[in-house]
């Protein structure tokens, strides 16, 4: 396999450095306001999910993406290939988790809610798929960022030893 030049393999690991810190930037935005923001009418409300899609979509998403695909050339270009590294490996499992469950959960409840508090602002606030798409909000974005917080930081203690090499079997 043909490996990166040094130089080239520290421009796209400082790539990969940026667009993570992007995402996790957006992400403790995203969270605190999602946790901490009291709107006090369906208009408060609206802008406060404006907001909040408005950071998933132009911030969180592509960063999230970039990290990805940054993250598939280094392990592919470089030695840290994709399973030699227990930490490698669970930065892929975790990566590919929390992007799908953004993908497939947190993503359209927000912009269930935001269409919904967009189109009738005014009962906004009682709206039952607003309430209960909040509250399973509430509910993941904790551990969501917790997770991705967590695979940062193993990014940088590298913690775990190499996995074991596999034995090759003579052939009967």
């Amino acid at each position: 396999m043909k490996q990166l030049t040094p130089t080239a393999r520290a421009w796209l690991k400082g790539v990969h450095v940026l667009v993570t810190a992007a995402w996790v930037g957006a992400a403790i935005c995203m969270c605190l306001l999602t946790l901490v923001s009291r709107p006090a009418n369906g208009h408060e409300l609206h802008g406060i999910l404006a907001a909040l899609k408005l950071i998933d979509d132009w911030v969180v998403i592509p960063s999230a993406v970039a990290s990805l695909l940054t993250g598939l050339l280094i392990s592919w270009l470089t030695p840290w290939g994709f399973f030699k590294w227990r930490w490698v490996t669970v930065k892929w499992i975790g990566t590919l988790a929390i992007i799908l469950f953004g993908s497939f959960f947190l993503g359209p409840w927000l912009n269930g809610m935001e269409a919904i508090a967009a189109a009738d602002p005014l009962t906004a606030m009682q709206n039952e798929i607003i309430l209960s798409n909040h509250r399973a909000m509430v509910y993941a974005v904790g551990p969501q960022l917790l997770t991705l917080l967590f695979l940062t930081i193993i990014s940088v203690l590298k913690p775990w030893k190499r996995a074991a090499k596999r034995e090759r079997s003579p052939l009967p």
